[in-house]
């Protein structure tokens, strides 16, 4: 699985990655996490606030810290 969170390093950013870390962690997954800091390339994900969360290529989530829970229900899917 290949995981981006976008966003330029406000403390939503930051936690949303803590959030994701975790949760790969507590589900034992395989998955490699990149941190897109540039503006440019966040624009060309079509989202307008961060932090954004993409799985795979697909926007998953814009705008909020999503808790563990939350993403352990959406990485299940993928």
């Amino acid at each position: 699985m290949n995981i981006k969170i976008l966003g330029t390093g406000c403390i939503n950013c930051k936690n949303l990655e803590k959030a994701v870390n975790i949760t790969i962690a507590e589900m034992n997954l395989e998955a490699k996490v990149e941190k897109v800091e540039d503006i440019q390339k966040i624009i060309g994900y079509g989202i307008m606030r961060t932090p954004g969360l993409v799985i795979n290529e697909k926007v998953v989530s814009s705008g909020r810290v999503l808790s563990v829970s939350e993403l352990k229900e959406i990485f299940l899917k993928y």
